[in-house]
């Protein structure tokens, strides 16, 4: 079992739902967050005033997933997440030690689904 993280721009979540829903994957949790990267943030001018805007907002898509399906999970967002510029993105994978689903007691893979 694997827990995938992917940190993605906001404007490529529908995108990238709908690549996960094509490959089978319909779990997910998805979290707005702030951060940055190798883009390192911009500068903005508001009313003469010059401010260093670093934190750019992100989107964070975690999914708990069966070994097999882990290369299908990171081909999908991968392929829909990517422009091809600075700031496309990260797809962390974490060995996930275990999984239990509250409303019926199943653990392990059989909780993941």
């Amino acid at each position: 079992m694997k827990l995938i993280t992917a940190m993605v721009k906001p404007q490529k979540l529908e995108d990238v739902k709908k690549a996960l829903f094509d490959a089978d994957v319909h779990k997910m949790t998805v979290t707005s967050c702030m951060g940055c990267g190798q883009q390192k943030g911009y500068t903005e001018t508001f009313r003469g005033a010059v401010t260093e805007i670093n934190l750019l907002k992100k989107t964070r898509v975690e999914i708990a997933v069966n070994d097999d399906f882990v290369e299908p999970t990171v081909e999908a967002i991968t392929n829909a997440a990517r422009t091809g510029k600075i700031g496309d993105g990260k797809i962390f994978i974490l060995p996930l030690e275990q999984c239990i689903r509250i409303r019926t007691g199943e653990t392990g893979s059989d909780a993941i689904g």
